[in-house]
């Protein structure tokens, strides 16, 4: 019973003085730990109010001044990246914060985060080189969703765009992934306006100034059109006479739009054109049409050559007799 009775005195003294301590440590933590880990906290509350606030305004910013609908997306989605963040460092600098504040080790965390931050970093280097690319594009207003671009030796029309990737569709209907660190050079066909050119080529024995002043007449009523009037900026521009390829002269006829709305005006134009020229019965241009003067008259008769020349073909290319060694067949 003695030894029993010791043990007992000694886990109650032992107990009393576990809670005397634990009390001691609740105290300490109240007075001195609790408030530092409710500054950090608001703090980190402060500085995400203050971000929110600094992307809102950005935002309605954009709304209030921005040309159109597809830059107030591209201000939108820089908002929501800078949000997130912003966020997520503020995120990690209160953990850092408040693992401090309780007395952790930070220096082994530190240390592998440092080590494994480097691998990330090179094994992910692409794609943080694609994200930054992304973010100057939007930034700089490079392009559009929906402008007719040239980027990384592709051209079509812009569908997609994010701070990873821009995604362009052909005329053939061919969708291209570009990612945007590959994007050096960009070439927006549809900034601000578009300028179409429409060659076109007549026959060499047709009068210039005959041809020049249908060609005006038909590219102003083109312009004159309700239909087509509130795409132009501008009138035609008839550049005269560009180049003589054998027998055709080739006449351009310069068109100022509106950006990404030359194709319609354009398609209308070429088939005025055409009527017109048949109407006053001027042949269109031909490389391969023969001409011949008449004996003792000023006058050019045109006839096509009925047996076009027939390429020699080229030694090298020819491919040899496969013959059978055996049979001698073919």
């Amino acid at each position: 019973m003695p030894a029993a009775s010791l043990a007992f005195a000694g886990l109650r003294e032992f107990i009393t003085t576990l809670d005397a301590k634990w009390l001691d440590d609740l105290q300490d933590f109240i007075h001195s730990v609790l408030p530092k880990l409710v500054v950090i906290a608001v703090g980190g509350w402060v500085l995400a109010r203050l971000l929110s606030i600094v992307t809102n305004r950005m935002v309605s910013t954009a709304e209030h001044h921005a040309a159109g609908i597809v830059r107030i997306a591209q201000v939108r989605t820089l908002a929501q990246v800078l949000r997130a963040t912003g966020i997520g460092v503020i995120v990690a600098l209160v953990v850092l914060l408040v693992l401090d504040t309780l007395h952790f080790n930070l220096g082994p965390l530190l240390a592998s985060a440092g080590v494994a931050g480097v691998a990330l970093g090179l094994a992910a280097q692409t794609i943080v080189k694609d994200c930054l690319n992304g973010v100057l594009i939007l930034i700089e207003n490079q392009y559009n969703v929906g402008d007719v671009v040239r980027i990384a030796g592709l051209s079509g029309t812009v569908e997609h765009m994010s701070l990873r990737k821009t995604l362009v569709r052909d005329d053939n209907g061919t969708l291209y992934i570009v990612p945007n660190s590959q994007i050096t050079t960009v070439a927006n066909l549809t900034r601000d306006f578009s300028i179409a050119t429409i060659n076109v080529a007549v026959d060499f024995s047709a009068d210039p100034d005959k041809v020049m002043e249908i060609l005006r007449e038909t590219a102003l009523s083109v312009r004159n059109d309700p239909a087509y009037k509130d795409a132009y900026l501008a009138d035609p521009v008839l550049l005269g006479v560009d180049a003589i390829k054998g027998s055709q002269v080739v006449y351009p006829v310069q068109i100022k739009t509106l950006a990404n709305k030359q194709w319609a005006a354009m398609r209308e134009t070429q088939r005025r054109v055409r009527k017109a020229l048949e109407q006053n019965g001027i042949l269109p241009g031909d490389s391969y049409r023969v001409f011949h003067y008449e004996d003792g008259s000023s006058s050019v008769s045109a006839r096509h050559s009925l047996t076009p020349e027939i390429p020699h073909p080229d030694p090298t290319t020819a491919k040899p007799n496969e013959v059978n060694p055996f049979t001698g067949e073919a």
